[in-house]
């Protein structure tokens, strides 16, 4: 299947209730790869509310887009980035930095930038935590996008220190282990929990609305969850298929 990545990204995005957040880019097509810029220009051209990827640290200090903590069989956080800055991803293209990715995302005025913070034992490995946190921060500014990038992250520890650093930054913790209340006392004005959570706990949607808090959902792909999700009200829905969510929104309106 074609992306359509030729079309005209510029259009404004429609307003669509819930927003759709394309997992990693849209990927899921031909000449697509989890978080690649061709899957983050997809997502342009789709036409989505957002685009998420995943963000690691070298050992030199390099930013840099994937989802796991090793590329190619390297542990990314212990290698220089000239170690890995030629090893391709699934659709050929070679990683990206972070300065790359947000580069190519201000030609997108009308897509969040859906950044999550990437780290290892959560909330535990403070020195990582303490490289990783401000680098992405200070990225997002050198580019201007701090009114479109949407923090994420499953450490309690990066969330704060996010907001700390940038306090009108939207930023939804991942976790899961928290009710909105707990997660709101810490300063932090979202959530962004597995649906299957929110499955669980119905009640924290609108917890969260009622204290003036976003709700984020991942990773969204089959039609039950899909409605399930819609019914029960969430801002956001993070998926691996786009173009289903839009046709459930389309229905549903």
């Amino acid at each position: 299947m074609l992306c359509g990545a030729a079309l005209c990204a510029c259009a404004q995005v429609p307003e669509e209730n819930p927003q759709i957040v394309a997992h990693r880019g849209y990927w899921k097509c031909e000449g697509g790869a989890q978080n690649s810029i061709a899957s983050l220009s997809n997502a342009a051209a789709l036409k989505v509310w957002g685009s998420e990827f995943d963000v690691w640290i070298t050992a030199d200090d390099t930013l840099v887009v994937n989802h796991d903590p090793t590329f190619h069989h390297r542990m990314i956080k212990d290698v220089p980035f000239a170690d890995i800055k030629d090893l391709l991803l699934d659709n050929g293209e070679k990683i990206s930095t972070v300065d790359q990715y947000l580069a190519k995302g201000t030609e997108y005025p009308d897509m969040q930038m859906v950044f999550e913070i990437k780290t290892y034992n959560d909330g535990v490995d403070t020195l990582y935590e303490s490289r990783v946190v401000p680098a992405c921060v200070e990225t997002v500014k050198k580019y201007g996008l701090e009114k479109r990038t949407t923090f994420i992250a499953f450490s309690l520890t990066a969330c704060k220190r996010v907001k700390e650093l940038l306090p009108d930054a939207p930023v939804q913790y991942l976790n899961g282990d928290l009710s909105p209340k707990e997660v709101q006392a810490h300063g932090i004005d979202g959530i962004d929990y597995r649906y299957t959570v929110l499955h669980k706990h119905p009640e924290w949607v609108k917890e969260a609305h009622d204290l003036g808090m976003s709700v984020n959902c991942w990773t969204v792909n089959a039609p039950v969850y899909i409605q399930e999700m819609m019914d029960l009200g969430v801002d956001q829905i993070t998926t691996n298929e786009p173009t289903l969510v839009r046709k459930f929104i389309a229905a549903g309106n």
